[in-house]
């Protein structure tokens, strides 16, 4: 029992340092925030560690999960002996009120503040979502259960073999008490989990959307929005709704050990901003928010004759902004290298 003790007590110093939030040297004291920011870069800009949002701006469980509290002229201040960061607006003088001017050296108070006239669109963002649109309000991967009973395209308005938008469509097995509106999609790749052999769903790619003119036997739709070719074969899906930036990034609660199954584009290498496919999901304790740390693997040099395998290198972050039940979407958000397939993604 003392041993146990005596472990706890050497170990205990190690853990509070991993917990640490380390200020970056060359971090200012503050930056007022202006359109086109995101929390993301803004911590960046005074920690080493992004990610870790509770520590950083003295977040708890509940509030890390709504975003929508800083906005274009709020001042982040800088707390160097605390290692956070909290935020202040900076309160312009007037003429009629000079109140908060320092008498002496003419500084600016700053004081907590309410964001009149400003909704939660005005918000930045945590990370840069413009370029995730699709990826948020389209289907990404289908269940092989779900393929075999989704709703299929069977024929074209005139004997068309490409559906235009306006054109109407005929839709077999569409139920009536799911909505109006549609996506159709094309059943894509399989994702195969490189450890276990399992099947981890299809690939589904976006074609566009429909909405549905008569629910019958055969049901006709018209098309709203065509992104791809549709044509007879093609599924369709309900439409999703778009996912909104309910999430701020942060550790993962469990440990996490992942790979990289699938760059989007079909492409075998990517840089920042690119989106991956992870083997991992909602079942494995993903969520929303997710960040993970990116590994390559160790490779094989010669020395004297000798073989020996290098460590895995840390080199880049990713940011899990979709999950499903089998498989996890993430944004490669800092990278020194680039991304590969079967790179590891676990928790940082």
């Amino acid at each position: 029992m003392r041993k146990i003790i005596s472990l706890i007590c050497l170990l205990l110093p190690l853990l509070a340092h991993a917990n640490e939030v380390q200020i970056r040297p060359d971090a200012p004291d503050r930056h007022i925030v202006v359109k086109g920011d995101t929390l993301w870069d803004i911590s960046t800009m005074f920690f080493k560690d992004p990610w870790k949002w509770p520590n950083i701006w003295n977040l708890n469980k509940d509030t890390i999960k709504d975003p929508h509290w800083i906005y274009p002229g709020d001042v982040v201040i800088l707390d160097r002996t605390s290692g956070s960061l909290s935020i202040n607006v900076e309160n312009t003088p007037s003429a009629a009120d000079t109140s908060s001017v320092g008498a002496v050296d003419g500084t600016t108070k700053l004081s907590p503040h309410i964001n009149y006239g400003l909704s939660q669109h005005d918000a930045i963002p945590s990370i840069p979502y413009k370029d995730l649109h699709a990826f948020l309000s389209q289907p990404l991967v289908i269940d092989e259960n779900a393929l075999a009973t989704a709703p299929k395209l069977v024929a074209l308005q005139e004997g068309r073999v490409i559906l235009g938008e306006d054109q109407l469509g005929y839709v077999i097995n569409l139920p009536p008490d799911q909505g109006s509106k549609w996506q159709v999609y094309r059943p894509g790749k399989v994702f195969i989990d490189p450890s276990t052999g399992e099947n981890l769903g299809r690939e589904a790619i976006y074609l566009g959307d429909v909405v549905v003119n008569q629910f019958a036997k055969i049901s006709t739709v018209v098309a709203t929005n065509t992104k791809l070719e549709i044509n007879t074969g093609d599924r369709l899906a309900i439409s999703t709704a778009e996912i909104g930036n309910y999430y701020l990034p942060h550790a993962p609660s469990v440990d996490i050990k992942a790979s990289i199954i699938s760059i989007y584009g079909g492409v075998s290498q990517a840089g920042q901003y690119s989106v991956v496919t992870l083997n991992k999901g909602s079942r494995d304790g993903l969520e929303n928010g997710n960040v993970l740390a990116l590994y390559n693997k160790g490779v094989n040099t010669k020395h004297n004759a000798e073989t020996y395998t290098l460590p895995d290198e840390r080199y880049g972050l990713v940011f899990v902004f979709r999950v499903f039940n089998k498989v996890s979407y993430g944004l490669v958000m800092q990278t020194t290298l680039p991304a590969q397939l079967l790179d590891r993604a676990q928790t940082p």
